[in-house]
């Protein structure tokens, strides 16, 4: 058990749940005495973008601030693939002891998005203008085993997620956190080919900050939070350590 309380949300990846590829992460660490939050987000199987990034941001919140009257001393951000890229956007624009991100994906200012979600994107500004940003519209999100997919929200929720400018930027989210944020860059050695094409970028680009980390399990895309629990521990508790 941990000596001191180090609370901890995480947040499953596109299309995914709590129940899935990030179960036993969140139940190892709470085995370990990790206070957790595990949170089914906006882009899980279920709630298809049901609201904005900024209600989102306010779910993640509301975990910390639960977690913190729990007794948490020390707080992160653990989210995996696009759970990721929102960690390093909410770790941008919120206060946090560190962020972990765990094979990150879903970066929409990618080319691959880019080209892919384009059109979608034009459509929904359209409809924004149209003054038809609260309808329900025919727009797609993008997974790569899936290709593109219909997803039922409106152009203006839609485009809090997929502006490419947006907050699903990764590299933009990279480049707006504070060097005192550390950040722990998981990347498996299997991941998929284009986020390993860019692991080293995205990395590189992450402020300097003396417990900001890169590591690299032995595993593929979906078994990355689990082959990373040790790892977390480890890092989690050397902040935890200096707070």
């Amino acid at each position: 058990m941990t000596e001191a309380k180090i609370g901890i949300v995480i947040m499953h990846g596109k299309g995914g749940s709590p129940t899935k590829n990030v179960s036993t992460l969140a139940y190892l660490l709470a085995e370990k005495g990790y206070l957790v939050k595990n949170l089914e987000m906006p882009w899980s199987g279920m709630r298809s973008y049901d609201v904005d990034v900024k209600t989102a941001d306010s779910e993640v919140e509301s975990a910390l601030n639960a977690l913190k009257e729990q007794g948490a001393m020390t707080l992160f951000v653990a989210g995996h693939s696009q759970g990721g890229v929102f960690a390093l956007h909410f770790g941008a624009t919120h206060t946090v002891d560190g962020v972990i991100a765990i094979a990150p994906g879903g970066n929409v200012g990618g080319q691959g998005f880019r080209g892919r979600l384009g059109e979608t994107v034009a459509l929904a500004r359209q409809l924004i203008n149209e003054g038809k940003g609260g309808e329900q519209a025919n727009l797609v999100d993008f997974e790569g085993s899936k290709g593109t997919y219909p997803i039922p929200t409106t152009p203006s929720v839609y485009m809090t997620w997929f502006d490419p400018d947006g907050a699903m930027n990764e590299s933009m989210a990279i480049r707006s956190l504070k060097p005192s944020m550390p950040v722990l860059f998981i990347v498996p050695t299997n991941d998929h080919p284009g986020l390993l094409k860019v692991k080293q970028e995205m990395f590189d680009a992450l402020p300097k900050n003396v417990h900001t980390k890169l590591y690299e399990p032995k595993t593929d895309h979906l078994g990355a939070p689990t082959e990373a629990v040790e790892e977390i521990v480890v890092w989690t508790t050397a902040i935890a350590h200096t707070q």
